[in-house]
């Protein structure tokens, strides 16, 4: 008899843990998007669910294998002036080491762009270099860079570039402070080995210490992550947000470097296939597989910062005409209230963050407002971008009746250009426009200024949109 029950109990449990199974799943790959709660659980399921969306949706892929092609182009240029300033330092011999210790997995690939750096610095020496060749060295490098700001703002969905003269000062920048940090770090490294071994000249001083340095520049590395993530995308980025997802990548990326090194039993196999080119297949994957790790951080970045913009998602896309209407009629209520009481203005931000409406749904609104001519913005100040400036009326208060608003939003957009559906359907349109008239004109009298709201007066003001 107990052998009768337990096939039940088995499906029993079966059934329910599949139940389980498929509501975790409703849940994290839609329902977390209307949970208003506000802590880490939720959070991380919201982050990992639209960095998975948008990995599938944005063909990293392709960017990674556009910028390994720009890579490989500007290796030589970028080695030329790495080598240029370090023999201007006399720190020539420690640069090399440093890359040999940073990208230990391409060993070989070093030492045969070295030969063609050695080959470029002395015609550039001999003065067969100099003019044209020098700007094709910096226009490769600033194209490199230029590329990997536009794959950096399309992850980020940014639409406004930099300034021509920033872009050029920003790169310029980076590419003669880089070497001299690559410089200091590496003069670093050996002044603190040199220095703790004779303040400790025990035998077990050297192995920690080296693995303790080791530490240093897997941290190093992640700072570097950290910092592409903060100043390369045209948009401000959380130094929270930044960091973690620097942590990440800086892991992956030296995840990624043990996996090289440790597989050199493919060498061989590559060895016999490409000869003396063995090295140019693994380093392509090893630089495309790099620049996925870079990318992929890039989008758990923008994922960590903006999964408030992505609430309601759904429901936003699907949303009903009546209901859009109620939205703009409040939308739009505040900022006449605001206007009319002497209040600052709001942005789309705060506007979205202190009335709790879904930032995109308030995008939307806010977009449809301003092209029926009901708001406007205010002109952008040198340091705003438009996105950001505070919205006003069009006009005076007194103007904005609830029926006048209504005709404005019910009409906006072209109308009666089918004159034969205009006439087959005449008496149906003339009753609906009969109704939407007695309608306007109940509504005539109603001053959207003097409805009671519940605004709020402790606004907040430290929040933003994407660009």
């Amino acid at each position: 008899m107990t052998e009768e029950k337990n096939p039940g109990k088995f499906a029993q449990w079966l059934e329910r843990t599949k139940s389980s199974i498929m509501k975790q799943w409703a849940y994290c790959s839609e329902g977390v998007w209307t949970d208003q709660q506000n802590n880490f659980k939720v959070n991380t399921v919201k982050t990992l669910n639209l960095t998975v969306r948008s990995f599938m949706s944005s063909d990293l892929q392709s960017s990674a294998c556009a910028l390994t092609y720009r890579t490989l182009l500007a290796v030589v240029p970028a080695l030329a002036l790495l080598f240029a300033i370090g023999r201007g330092f006399g720190f020539q011999n420690i640069l090399q080491s440093q890359l040999y210790q940073y990208f230990p997995s391409q060993r070989k690939a070093l030492e045969v762009a070295f030969t063609f750096v050695d080959s470029c610095l002395e015609q550039a020496s001999e003065g067969i270099f100099v003019g044209v060749g020098i700007v094709f060295l910096l226009w490769t490098l600033i194209s490199l860079l230029d590329s990997v700001e536009t794959t950096f703002n399309n992850i980020w969905g940014i639409r406004i570039d930099r300034p021509f003269t920033r872009k050029v000062t920003d790169y310029l920048a980076i590419c003669i402070i880089l070497p001299v940090l690559m410089i200091c770090s590496g003069g670093l490294r050996i002044f603190m080995s040199t220095a703790i071994q004779k303040l400790l000249p025990f035998d077990f001083v050297g192995p920690v210490l080296g693995d303790i340095l080791d530490i240093v520049s897997i941290l190093f590395g992640c700072l570097f992550f950290t910092g592409a993530y903060m100043l390369i995308p045209n948009t401000k980025v959380k130094f929270r947000n930044a960091i973690f997802t620097g942590l990440i990548s800086g892991l992956a990326f030296q995840l990624l470097q043990w996996l090289f090194i440790s597989g050199q039993i493919y060498v061989a196999k590559y060895n016999a296939i490409y000869g003396s080119f063995s090295f140019l297949p693994l380093m392509l994957i090893w630089m495309q597989l790099s620049w996925l790790i870079t990318l992929t951080g890039a989008l758990l970045c923008r994922s960590s910062q903006e999964i408030y913009l992505f609430s309601y998602e759904h429901q936003t896309d699907n949303i009903s005409g009546a209901y859009r209407r109620k939205v703009c009629l409040a939308v739009l209520t505040v900022i006449i209230k605001r206007f009319k009481e002497g209040e600052k203005p709001l942005n789309v931000a705060e506007l979205s963050a202190n009335f709790i409406i879904p930032p995109r749904l308030t995008a939307i609104v806010v977009n449809f407002l301003l092209d029926c001519k009901l708001i406007a913005r205010l002109a952008p100040t040198e340091n705003e971008i438009e996105v950001d400036t505070p919205l006003i009326p069009t006009t005076s208060p007194e103007h904005y009746t609830l029926g006048h608003v209504l005709d404005v939003l019910s009409n906006h957009g072209e109308a009666q250009f089918l004159s034969v559906f205009d006439n087959e359907f005449k008496p149906l349109l003339d009753l609906c426009d009969k109704l939407d008239t007695e309608f306007r004109q109940n509504a005539s009298s109603v001053l959207l200024s003097e409805i009671h709201l519940p605004l709020n007066k402790n606004l907040k003001s430290d929040v933003s949109m994407p660009r």
